[in-house]
Parts: C-alpha cells; sequence; structure tokens
C-alpha cells in the first residue's frame, strides 16, 4: 500500500521527536509491506524565520495533496516573550486547522501500569482508564468575530459563535466512536448560562435520538472538570466545543502522568494530522533527552485513522507497551534511581521491536 505523508517536524523538540516516528513507521511498513512516500514541508516559528509566514502556502499545498500528515510542534520563545511580534508560531497552528478543514481533536486518554505512580491521582481512580476526548477545532471563542478591544485598551471582547451545522458535524463523529467502543457519550457544555451551549444541547439531543444504542448524558463543564478527577473511569467518549475541549483534554491528560505520553489526531474535510499533545519544550531542545511516545503513538493513530491499518497501528502501540515494561523510555518517565535512554535510543529500540516481535 502507498502511504503518503507530509513530515511537518515543526520547532523545538519537534524534528527530534518527528525523527523517531518516522524511524517507527518506516519497520512497521517494512514489516507489512507497505510504501511510505515521505515529503518535509516548514511550519510554526521556523517557518516565519524562513517565510514570514508561520503557514506557508508551499506547507498548505503539501498537506493538501497528503493522506495524512505528521506533525510535530511549534513555539519558540523568541515569539512567546517579544510582545511586539505581529505573526506568532500558534497562528499557523491555527491556518492550519481552519484551511484543512480540521473540525475534530481526538485525544485518547489511556494509562499506563509502568506509570500510575507518576500519577497526581490515587492508583485505584487512574488504574484502566480508557476515555477518549473529542474537541470540536474550527469554531467558538478562537474563531469567532468580532474581537478586538476598545481604542483606550481598556475593555477587550471575543465572540463565540457555532451553527448548527458545525456541531451536527461533530456530534455525530462521536457518536460513530462510541459506536465502536463502549457506548457511552458524554456531551459537555454550559448551556445553564451560554447560548452556544443551549444550542449544544438541542443539537445533541435530536442525534442522540438516531443512536439508541448509546448511553448519552449531558454534564456542564465545571462538572465534568470535577468528574475528571473524581472519577476519570466514568467516561468513555466526551465531546465538547472549543475552549472547554482545549481546557478539559489537558486536565485529562495529566492523569496518565506524563504529558509526554498521550497522543492526538485532528481529522478534517481534506486530510487529517497526527501529533502528540505536548509543546515544543525549547528548552530540551538538541539535548536527546525529549519523549518520543506521545508522537510514535500519533503514528499509530496514523496507521489506524488515515489508513484503515488496525494491526499496524496496535504493533505499534505493543511496541511501546513493552518499551515501557523493560525501561526503555527518557528520563521524564524512567522510574526512579533506573537508567534513563536518550530521544534517539528509544527510537531504535522501538522500530527494532515492531520488525522483531
Amino acid at each position: 500500500m502507498k502511504l503518503k505523508i507530509a513530515v511537518l517536524p515543526g520547532d523545538g523538540i519537534g524534528p527530534e521527536i518527528i525523527e523517531q516516528a518516522v524511524k517507527v513507521v518506516d519497520a512497521v511498513c517494512e514489516r507489512y509491506h507497505h510504501d511510505p512516500a515521505y515529503e518535509t514541508a516548514l511550519v510554526g516559528a521556523c517557518a516565519i524565520d524562513a517565510t514570514g509566514n508561520p503557514y506557508p502556502d508551499e506547507t498548505h499545498a503539501l498537506c493538501m495533496e497528503s493522506d495524512a500528515v505528521l506533525f510535530g510542534a511549534i513555539g519558540s520563545p523568541e515569539y512567546d516573550h517579544n510582545p511586539a511580534a505581529t505573526v506568532r508560531p500558534e497562528q499557523g497552528l491555527l491556518a492550519m486547522r481552519k484551511k484543512l478543514g480540521l473540525y475534530a481533536n481526538i485525544r485518547p486518554v489511556t494509562t499506563f501500569s509502568s506509570l500510575v505512580h507518576k500519577s497526581p491521582l490515587r492508583a485505584d481512580l487512574v488504574e484502566g482508564v480508557d476515555l477518549m476526548c473529542i474537541r470540536e477545532l474550527t469554531g467558538g471563542l478562537y474563531f469567532g468575530r468580532p474581537q478586538g478591544r476598545s481604542e483606550d485598551g481598556a475593555v477587550a471582547y471575543d465572540t463565540c459563535v457555532y451553527s448548527r451545522e458545525e456541531i451536527e458535524r461533530i456530534v455525530r463523529l462521536a457518536y460513530g466512536y462510541a459506536m465502536k467502543r463502549r457506548k457511552k457519550l458524554t456531551v459537555v457544555d454550559k448551556a445553564n448560562i451560554l447560548a452556544t451551549s443551549r444550542l449544544w444541547r438541542e443539537v445533541a439531543q435530536a442525534i442522540a435520538k438516531d443512536f439508541p444504542e448509546v448511553e448519552t448524558e449531558y454534564m456542564f463543564v465545571d462538572n465534568a472538570a470535577m468528574r475528571l478527577v473524581q472519577w476519570p473511569g466514568s467516561f468513555d467518549v466526551m465531546v465538547t466545543e472549543n475552549m472547554f475541549g482545549d481546557i478539559l483534554t489537558d486536565e485529562a491528560s495529566v492523569i496518565t502522568g506524563s504529558l509526554g505520553m498521550l497522543p492526538s489526531a485532528s481529522v478534517g474535510l481534506h486530510t487529517s494530522v497526527f501529533e502528540p499533545i505536548h509543546g515544543s519544550y525549547p528548552q530540551a531542545a538538541g539535548k536527546n533527552i525529549a519523549n518520543p511516545l506521545a508522537t510514535v503513538l500519533s503514528a499509530a493513530l496514523m496507521f489506524e485513522y488515515a489508513f484503515d491499518l488496525r494491526e499496524e497501528g496496535r504493533v505499534i502501540r505493543d511496541a511501546v507497551a513493552a518499551s515501557m515494561d523493560a525501561g526503555i523510555v527518557t528520563e521524564d518517565i524512567a522510574a526512579r534511581g533506573a537508567e534513563s535512554y536518550g530521544t534517539s535510543e528509544v527510537g531504535n529500540w522501538l522500530a527494532r521491536r515492531v520488525l522483531n516481535a
């Protein structure tokens, strides 16, 4: 099978972790006789430095022509601490989401037995957690207009906007995932306060009638935030709007004990993007200490959801679990007093495991 993959390493540790994911993808393709074709492009701060645009037209054209996009991370202190900067790396991510029609961010949150001790929650609360957060990406406060400040700078305003079509699209996607899992869906909103949330609930309640097999619950966002730390195992699939999803998925990520372990997929109208949820971690760039596992697990999602190659995705996840059991991990998740390994060493071990398992 021919796999046309756009590779966008981005900034900071992005190039290092993407390199390890590509090693694993190559190993999977060798084992299962697939033919990967990679093309690399700029995005983020490195794209601004080279072209003045955080998401250049050439990068967009490549993504549009590809079956899937494997994406690292964006962000740079050079722009974070410069209030005078008119263009920022993060604008490249927003532009990519908008232009590719990336309307749903999917974040599976699963715990690993070897990492339970690193979770801030009690072991009995996090063991066996397996939930999926689905966040709407193209609407809400992050894209609503009008947006701005008063002439004297004393007042600022943002507008939260959602259409029935945007809500229906992602809620139906969430039901599709719930049908493949434990048949439970939690719709998160703030319908007691916000007009957009009342529309979300109205649309979700109408769609629920088409999925009688799925247990549907409706939960205010503040209650959902509490439930995530009180009883995370009670969730199966959660769907919500852009800003609520941004906050809740970061909260959920802490359950696992490490941000470096969580992959994500952004489903689009034209193609889909697969990336770790963590940032560019510029302090670690070039030091061969960054944890590549979330990026490698994102590659597993790519095989499963972009190419419908379930076995290939499973083999990658099995290799990651084996590396953790064997202690072949970077310093951030190594057991106290145990040896840790460099980013490239972990990638090499995973690639060999995939080939020889």
